[in-house]
């Protein structure tokens, strides 16, 4: 027994058809477009680790709050109805 019931003997038979239907230069390249969505994808997730642990290291400059909550309401002039 294989996996999910299907025999090895069923998932050869299953890869030559769809070898021979795609032809292997066709899998080749659609193979090597997946692999690098993946490895995109692995990068981006790696890239917004490293940003988040930067941001939760205690630098609080970068999160824009610069504890001036007040300062836009002071500095809008008031309308004229």
């Amino acid at each position: 027994m294989g996996i999910g019931g299907i025999s090895i003997w069923q998932l050869l038979i299953i890869l030559l058809i769809v070898a021979l239907i795609f032809g292997t230069k066709k899998l080749r390249g659609i193979g090597g477009d997946l692999g690098g969505a993946v490895k995109g994808f692995k990068k981006a997730i790696k890239d917004e680790d490293a940003a988040s642990s930067d941001n939760q290291s205690g630098d609080s400059s970068d999160n824009g709050d610069d504890g001036d909550q007040g300062d836009s309401a002071e500095t809008t002039p008031p309308r004229d109805k």
